[in-house]
């Protein structure tokens, strides 16, 4: 009955190791899987400047507010605020302010925006260019895997764009508005620029 019992508890055993090794291979390529689909949605993406008239859901707008919002920022200051623009008569005004703003077709802008009263106080203060780059770049990655287009058309630190925008948006003094980010459902094929090369990269030392 003994030998019964043992041999029981070591096949128990036994299905148990092969069962959490089969767990951790799944995990592993699980996890594999998911990188290669970040890395494959980062050389994917490209600039879209062309769109249908196809609205954006607010949910998804939403998620790609999160995604903007989950991107990292020197002390967690988070010296970020977004205008969402997606009535077609605001799109157009914001053209009229930024005639690069890639805006003539977009059915949605996000206007990415620096808030002086939330950066960092004193030589700091100009880490939130740096981390609303950041968030722009989240947003454009997320739009991308979304299957949506997009386009980063900068805002700061051109004066001549800076003042129209501010304007346009009703912009506190405090909120300074870093790019437009036109945005849309994709009207023909984007491809993506190779842009690596090699010898801009330096090992140890230049």
């Amino acid at each position: 009955m003994k030998k019964r019992f043992k041999s029981a508890a070591i096949l128990a055993g036994a299905a148990a190791l092969t069962l959490c090794a089969c767990s951790e291979k799944q995990a592993e390529s699980n996890n594999e899987a998911t990188g290669n689909a970040a890395i494959e949605n980062i050389m994917t993406r490209a600039s879209v400047r062309q769109f249908t008239d196809r609205a954006i859901a607010p949910d998804t707008l939403e998620t790609i507010l999160k995604a903007g919002m989950a991107a990292p920022t020197a002390m967690n200051k988070q010296p970020w605020d977004f205008v969402v623009v997606t009535e077609r008569a605001m799109l157009d005004s914001l053209m009229a302010a930024h005639p690069y703003s890639n805006l003539k077709t977009a059915t949605a802008a996000i206007i990415v925006c620096g808030n002086m009263q939330k950066a960092i106080e004193g030589e700091g203060q100009a880490n939130w260019i740096l981390d609303c780059s950041a968030a722009t770049e989240n947003i454009l990655l997320a739009a991308h895997a979304l299957g949506l287009g997009a386009v980063w058309c900068g805002v700061y630190p051109t004066a001549d764009r800076i003042a129209p925008v501010k304007t346009t948006l009703k912009l506190p003094s405090y909120i300074i508005p870093l790019n437009i980010i036109s945005m849309g459902y994709p009207a023909g094929e984007n491809q993506p620029k190779d842009k690596w090369n090699p010898d801009n990269v330096h090992y140890q030392q230049w």
